[in-house]
């Protein structure tokens, strides 16, 4: 009969295992909500209204990890870096792809040595074998702008927590840490060196631990039965770096529209309303206003 007892208590601990996800932190991510490496986090910069003028010629020479942080323990001497050293082709992905691939045509100079190197070398190529019939290389596409930034700030450790309910010594609980990363950018007039407009974003990156023990006493308190099971779940820091340089992206376009850098393209729709309250405006002689 004992034995039994044992057994249904482990049963019902098992059982309020995904109770444990009620007290979630507000803000967490499930694992089946983070898009593939391909799509946007952000779905605004899929959205962003096209250009009324052609794409924008931009330069990524780099985005730095300007934090110096390192991964965070309690027990070792970690040499890792706490954030991504490669974060301009996150930054070059989302401008090719703001709007559709409508806005910004983006320059190679984050590998400009290389680039400047094989064009050196097809340029001797084709004057030894051509002579001075050689075909010349075009030039190069030129930037309009720069795009300046970096990884300015990591904080670890902003906010922790942890909530739980037991009965009978059965019950869930969890636990939970929130991380910070904070980017900047900035763009840059090629033409006077001005700086045109500035943005810097925050987002969290949340870490959660849940799971339920069971402690069952027996045989007069002598012996006891427990079952502890968990899962830890670490949100990526990939996920709030992309998100937070997408939405830097969007504040950006944003901003240069109403600083009057740029314009949007108007829509259809709205290109017929306009149509619409022109004809509209007619005096009661019939005349136009």
């Amino acid at each position: 009969m004992k034995l039994l007892k044992i057994v249904f208590a482990g049963l019902i601990a098992l059982g309020l295992t995904g109770c444990a996800s009620i007290i979630r932190p507000l803000g967490s991510v499930e694992i089946s909500d983070l898009p593939k490496s391909s799509a946007s986090i952000i779905k605004e910069i899929d959205q962003l209204p096209a250009p009324a003028g052609p794409k924008i010629s931009v330069a990524v020479y780099n985005f730095k990890d300007l934090t110096g942080q390192r991964k965070n323990s309690t027990t070792l001497s970690l040499f890792s870096t706490a954030v991504t050293q490669g974060a301009e082709s996150y930054l070059i992905k989302s401008l090719l792809e703001a709007g559709n691939r409508q806005w910004f045509t983006v320059v190679e100079r984050v590998s400009l040595d290389n680039l400047l190197k094989e064009r050196q070398m097809v340029k001797q190529t084709r004057e030894i074998y051509d002579g001075d019939k050689a075909k010349p290389l075009p030039p190069m596409t030129l930037a309009g702008v720069i795009i300046e930034g970096g990884i300015i700030d990591y904080n670890t450790n902003v906010l922790t927590g942890g909530t739980g309910v037991a009965v009978f010594g059965i019950g869930p609980y969890t636990q939970y840490t929130q991380d910070q990363v904070v980017i900047s950018l900035r763009l840059v007039s090629v033409a006077s060196g001005e700086i045109l407009t500035t943005v810097t974003i925050e987002k969290n990156l949340l870490s959660t631990h849940e799971g339920t023990t069971a402690i069952k006493f027996f045989n007069q308190n002598t012996k006891t039965f427990e079952i502890d099971t968990s899962q830890t779940f670490n949100e990526p820091g990939n996920y709030a770096l992309r998100s937070a340089i997408e939405q830097a992206i969007v504040e950006l376009v944003k901003n240069g529209e109403r600083l009057g850098l740029w314009k949007f393209k108007e829509s259809t729709n709205e290109l017929v309303q306009k149509e619409t309250q022109s004809k509209g405006a007619v005096k009661t002689d019939g005349t136009q206003k």
